[in-house]
């Protein structure tokens, strides 16, 4: 099962840069990755990244993971993925933009597809 983390593009940038990341500011914040489901991930970017441009969606493996992944009850009491340890670029499956099209972002084609 594929899991999703929206990075802005300089956060993305780093980690392809450096090779591992604690994740953004909220995830420095809260001490752990948060990462969404495919059915999670539209309302992710509508909720937290609202007219927010030059985003890229990044997936990866859940259980490539291991036992450093939790599933965490947060918004609307759903069970969330969350990391308990840095991201690491050999964790990342694909990478693509997250493209803001009249307000609304854009989930690559054949996402729910692709997240199975």
């Amino acid at each position: 099962m594929l899991i999703f983390k929206i990075f802005r593009t300089d956060e993305w940038q780093a980690l392809r840069a450096s090779g591992e990341t604690a994740g953004a500011p909220i995830d420095l914040a809260d001490g752990y990755v948060h990462f969404s489901t495919a059915t999670q991930a539209s309302e992710t970017a509508a909720k937290h990244f609202a007219n927010v441009d030059g985003l890229f969606l990044i997936a990866v493996n859940a259980e490539d993971a291991g036992d450093a992944l939790k599933w965490e009850v947060s918004r609307g009491d759903a069970l969330f993925p969350h990391l308990y340890r840095k991201l690491t670029l050999a964790d990342v499956v694909w990478a693509q933009p997250l493209p803001l099209i009249d307000g609304v972002h854009q989930l690559p084609p054949g996402f729910e597809e692709a997240s199975q």
